[in-house]
């Protein structure tokens, strides 16, 4: 993916942004991202654009990346599932390793589908949940950075696989490498942080692992959680 840089003028309406790209023109691109993006949308920021020649799309240009002090961070959280899809396929996460069978999108709970279901011969199947994590605290990995009742909603849906029998697993993908740890973000979403340890109690996993994010690379890396 060719990637074009631009300055963030503003963002507003949640999915929308001012940018001027490099040849001074200003253009209106798509976030793909409904979180606060706290410290990661301030007007001045060197930010990167992909463009799509789609006559289907109302905006051609979608923003991917912003840089901050502690290096580039991905914004487009559609992006998450394609980067634990590669790191799955080529088993890049050791936890989730040994599973033959990888199917993304699967129905589960109510009216919910499972980011990924893994199978294997002689094991139980696996249901991992991603969520794509921006928030920096200090050198902590943060989620959510808004209010999600589907975020929650997902946690206790993968606590039934659990009761089930079924293996499950919250997968969070911090797009950034600058933090060496993972927290919820109870101060922002109380009643996501009060799910998520009744999740884990009952037996769902808890995985954060960091990103590759350069121009030309976006991928896995270590896990901090």
């Amino acid at each position: 993916m060719t990637l074009r840089k631009a300055v963030l003028l503003k963002r507003y309406k949640r999915f929308l942004a001012d940018m001027r790209l490099d040849d001074g023109s200003e253009i209106t691109a798509h976030v793909a991202n409904p979180g606060a993006m706290t410290g990661l949308a301030e007007p001045g920021s060197e930010v990167w654009l992909s463009f799509s020649d789609s006559k289907t799309r109302k905006l051609p240009y979608s923003w991917e990346l912003v840089r901050t002090e502690g290096g580039l961070v991905g914004v487009n959280t559609g992006c998450a599932n394609g980067i634990v899809a590669a790191a799955l396929a080529a088993e890049r996460i050791p936890e989730l390793a040994g599973y033959h069978i990888i199917r993304r999108e699967v129905p589960f709970g109510q009216r919910s589908r499972v980011d990924f279901l893994l199978s294997a011969p002689g094991k139980p199947d696996c249901y991992v949940e991603v969520k794509s994590v921006t928030l920096k605290q200090g050198d902590a990995a943060c989620f959510p950075d808004s209010v999600t009742a589907r975020g929650a909603k997902h946690l206790n849906e993968l606590t039934e696989r659990v009761k089930a029998g079924d293996r499950a697993v919250a997968l969070y993908l911090a797009q950034r490498r600058d933090c060496a740890e993972f927290r919820i973000a109870d101060w922002i979403d109380p009643a996501y942080g009060l799910a998520w340890r009744r999740a884990m109690a009952e037996g769902v996993e808890t995985l954060c692992y960091a990103c590759h994010i350069e121009l030309d690379r976006l991928d896995i890396a270590e896990r901090i959680f």
